[in-house]
């Protein structure tokens, strides 16, 4: 039976230990795995413009052997010019995974329930399942743990907010947000996770202020305060953000040694000073690369 990744709720415990244990491999030794997907085509259909979405993908598929193909906005229409669940249907019949950056979620699990071979959720306004498995797999790779671990994601409570709680709880990692009110999480998700959270001995916390959701923290992550497609709320969005910046002054409240992540890209001066963007604790690049290893790994998972 085909496996999708839609969702951080699509995998288990097990099931991410599995993917961050093979990226560990790929990572240590990327030539034995280098025909693992040879013979298999990845179809890229982006409605949303990417720079590190596209490049991970398509490099890390070369890099196993496959073949990517780029479908650009104009060149589907998808949903205007063919249906989602006639696209499906043809390039289930091509190639043998996949790959879909949307603005809508809805039009994800459409397009997953209509293909007959796996897709991955590449991004939609409720999900970053990619981004978050990799943000995580990057600190458990600088700390060398997760269990007691507390991350704090300071900012708008979007759509990598929200994987990153489901993934932090499915891990046993300690997760608080900080974000203004009106922009917190969806309280759904929020719910869900702390309740996954309780089975691992994990909490998940949200506040109204970026102090208490950063103090003492081991990692402090943000985001752009403005996603694509929320242009017209820019400058209102910097006036209802601007005490949520990562600033040296902020990061003095989480531990010494805090790593700092954003997933990119940053709008430096804004969320983030150039000064923590740029700092010794800053992982915020090795996020970047790692994006390219655990999907590698997502793809062996779902086509092996």
């Amino acid at each position: 039976m085909k496996k999708d990744l839609v969702s951080i709720k699509d995998l288990t415990a097990k099931e991410i230990k599995e993917i961050f244990d093979l990226t560990d491999k790929l990572k240590k030794d990327a030539q034995k795995y280098s025909r693992t997907l040879s013979g298999n085509s990845l179809a890229l259909i982006f409605q949303k413009p990417s720079n590190r979405t596209r490049v991970s993908f398509q490099v890390g598929m070369y890099q196993l052997g496959g073949y990517s193909l780029y479908l650009a906005p104009q060149e589907i229409n998808l949903g205007v010019r063919e249906s989602i669940r006639d696209v499906a249907k043809t390039l289930s019949r091509y190639v043998q995974a996949i790959v879909f950056r949307t603005f809508e979620h809805k039009n994800v699990t459409e397009l997953a329930r209509a293909a007959d071979i796996p897709v991955i959720n590449a991004l939609s306004d409720f999900e970053h399942p990619c981004q978050a498995l990799a943000d995580i797999y990057t600190v458990r790779e600088k700390l060398k743990r997760l269990k007691g671990l507390t991350l704090a994601f300071v900012g708008d409570g979007n759509n990598v907010c929200n994987s990153l709680l489901y993934a932090a709880a499915k891990v046993g990692l300690n997760m608080h947000v900080g974000s203004p009110a009106g922009y917190t999480p969806d309280s759904a998700v929020v719910g869900e996770a702390k309740a996954i959270a309780r089975t691992k001995q994990a909490e998940v916390k949200v506040f109204d202020n970026p102090t208490d959701a950063v103090r003492g923290a081991h990692v402090v992550y943000t985001d752009v305060w403005t996603s694509m497609g929320q242009e017209k709320e820019a400058q209102e969005r910097k006036k209802i953000f601007r005490e949520f910046q990562i600033n040296k002054n902020l990061a003095r409240l989480a531990h010494p040694k805090a790593l700092i992540m954003h997933c990119l890209p940053a709008h430096r001066g804004e969320e983030i000073t150039d000064e923590m963007m740029d700092s010794p604790n800053s992982v915020i690049f090795d996020q970047a690369e790692n994006r390219m290893h655990v999907q590698k790994a997502i793809l062996i998972k779902l086509l092996k």
